[in-house]
């Protein structure tokens, strides 16, 4: 080939691949170098504080067990020079309540907001932390608990360095993330209050080896209630189709009707039906009593609904609430919307933000990540500060079985994680706040 050739076929790879060039960065400066070697010397002691933490059974319900899980992570926050505080909620809302710590660095610097949760789906006896070779399992070993311990290593390792001096950052860490309170607006105060102070939102969620989330799809709820003329089996169909068939037939004709719109999903979670039903929307569980000779007088359905951005949101309910409308003889039916977790649009803050992150992991010899599709993202609590500041999901722990008893984490990978947000966050750190704040921003 010849010198000219070569040139050309140069050129064209620096013009086909420009993002996988941005996304190199120098390689590690002696800080970061003594962040490597101080977070390989703390390998094991960040999987013993995950063991413990994991056995501090904090289901969302748990009021005390959230405040316990949260009174061990205050106390190294405090350790670390961060000022801590415990936000209570009302009583009436049945949930602990939620950690807050802010650590004020150099003035000028981003103000950095990172998020994780101390509530889990399960716990008990059965879900102990347990531990074999590089893979642990527990309730919370990967969502979050495992995310929380890579927000405190990592600050530990900037402290240890002299770094954290610089930095300004807040941690909340929420006490229901997994069943939210209700309303959710007084739920999330907290979270909103510091994002109003922040610049940039950085989320621990379950994490990649390839990528990390720019964008996510909301999450709310839907409350179904269907009723019939109760009467004899052998009526059915003759003026009157119960309960259940208007339920059926509701179910079917979202499937037959929405299910082609890209990036909408909803989904039925529970459903009970029969003569004489109870149901708590709240926890989701119910009880029935029926025969098999009775046309069902009452049946209720409870789902999730998600979509991208709030005008899908608002075509979707319309369309649901005129399906639930045309109504078997009969029968009547009404369906109820909560508020739910907010869509997080995907923005240029956000990719600048991926942008960095993939620089840290690839000099880090981790390679480097690209943005996941926002359609096969959960909703998180990013996504309600996503408004105010931009922000990037997917920092946390890596691992299996998430929201089921067999959840487990990778503990090489919780430790490739934590060297990555640590070098995030010092490089953050020396950009200036300007970079970040969106204009409109105080």
């Amino acid at each position: 080939m010849s010198a000219s050739s070569r040139l050309l076929c140069g050129l064209a790879a620096v013009v086909l691949v420009p993002s996988a060039m941005a996304a190199q960065s120098p390689s590690l400066d002696k800080v970061e170098q003594r962040l490597r070697r101080e977070l390989a010397a703390t390998r094991e002691a960040q999987v013993a504080y995950l063991e413990t933490l994991v056995n501090i059974p904090s289901g969302s319900l748990n009021v005390e067990g959230v405040r316990a899980a949260g009174r061990m992570m205050m106390g190294t926050l405090d350790s670390l020079g961060f000022s801590t505080r415990w936000v209570d909620v009302p009583a009436e809302m049945k949930r602990a309540g939620h950690l807050v710590a802010t650590h004020t660095g150099k003035a000028g610097s981003p103000r950095m907001l990172l998020i994780g949760h101390l509530d889990t789906v399960f716990e008990g006896p059965n879900q102990r932390f347990e531990r074999t070779d590089s893979i642990a399992r527990g309730a919370g070993s990967n969502d979050m608990k495992g995310g929380d311990v890579i927000i405190l290593y990592a600050l530990k390792a900037l402290a240890a360095t002299g770094a954290l001096a610089d930095l300004n950052v807040t941690v909340v860490m929420t006490g229901d993330e997994e069943m939210p309170g209700d309303p959710l607006s007084k739920a999330r105060e907290a979270l909103l209050d510091a994002a109003k102070q922040s610049d940039i939102a950085l989320a621990f969620e379950g994490g990649s080896y390839t990528e990390a989330t720019v964008g996510r799809r909301s999450a709310s709820g839907w409350i179904l209630k269907v009723t019939g003329k109760q009467g004899h089996s052998s009526g059915v169909f003759r003026g009157t189709y119960g309960s259940i068939y208007e339920a059926a037939r509701i179910l079917d004709e979202f499937r037959r009707e929405l299910a082609s719109e890209t990036n909408l999903t909803y989904n039925p979670g529970t459903i009970v039906g029969g003569s004489d039903v109870k149901y708590d929307t709240t926890t989701l569980s119910g009880s029935l009593a029926g025969k098999t000779n009775i046309i069902s007088p009452i049946t209720w359905v409870q789902g999730d609904l998600r979509a991208m951005d709030q005008a899908q949101i608002a075509r979707a309910q319309a369309k649901m609430q005129e399906i639930v409308g045309r109504n078997l003889p009969g029968t009547t039916a009404e369906i109820t919307f909560d508020e739910g977790y907010p869509p997080m649009a995907v923005t240029a803050g956000n990719t600048a933000l991926l942008e960095l992150y993939s620089g840290a992991s690839a000099s880090l010899g981790h390679g480097a990540l690209k943005a996941s599709d926002p359609a096969r993202r959960g909703a998180g609590d990013l996504s309600f500060v996503a408004p105010l500041i931009d922000g990037l999901e997917g920092l946390g722990a890596i691992g299996n079985g998430s929201h089921s008893p067999n959840e487990s984490v990778n503990l090489n990978a919780l430790h490739m994680q934590t060297e990555r947000a640590a070098v995030m966050l010092y490089r953050l750190g020396k950009r200036k706040a300007t970079e970040f704040r969106r204009p409109n921003a105080m």
